[in-house]
């Protein structure tokens, strides 16, 4: 038999935790090379993102972009010589990239385009548009996602997006 105690008395509501992806909640959704910008035009239960804007680069792996050989220094010693690092041109490419976009956002936060924003990157894109994020932007920022999606369909955007951003059950 069902513990009484846990059973609703008459007049109080019984609600599940709602997602932080409300109705007019804006998501970004990046990795270094694809950035989707997408608005939920449903509500908390039940999400219905709707896409804004599609932003793709094209970024060949770094050993098609670079053909030099690392440059070489000498060092203190006689005949010792040091290699510089390769630069890692598609690294570069995907930090620009993110940069690229949080000046994006920030123009639509200043146009007044989206009051709240959640943003679900690849952890390293997280990173860098985190340092590049205007003020105005970060104010507006209600959750971050570090899920890589930019390949998923809109529908399961939604979900994981609604799902990720749940409050912890309070008791």
């Amino acid at each position: 038999m069902a513990d009484p105690s846990m059973t609703p008395r008459p007049g109080t509501k019984t609600s599940k935790p709602r997602s932080l992806l409300t109705n007019g909640t804006w998501v970004l959704v990046a990795d270094g090379n694809k950035a989707l910008l997408l608005e939920n035009v449903g509500d908390a239960e039940l999400p219905v993102l709707e896409v804004r804007r599609e932003d793709e680069q094209d970024n060949p792996a770094t050993h098609e972009q670079g053909t030099d050989r690392p440059g070489r220094m000498n060092d203190s010693g006689p005949g010792q010589r040091s290699a510089f690092q390769d630069t890692d041109w598609h690294r570069l490419a995907e930090d620009r990239f993110a940069h690229d976009l949080a000046d994006m956002l920030t123009r639509r936060a200043h146009d007044r385009r989206f009051e709240r924003l959640i943003v679900a990157a690849a952890p390293k894109v997280l990173g860098e548009l985190r340092k590049a994020i205007h003020s105005e932007v970060a104010d507006r920022i209600v959750a971050e996602v570090a899920l890589n999606l930019t390949n998923h369909p809109v529908d399961e955007i939604a979900k994981r997006v609604a799902d990720a951003t749940m409050p912890d059950d309070v008791e």
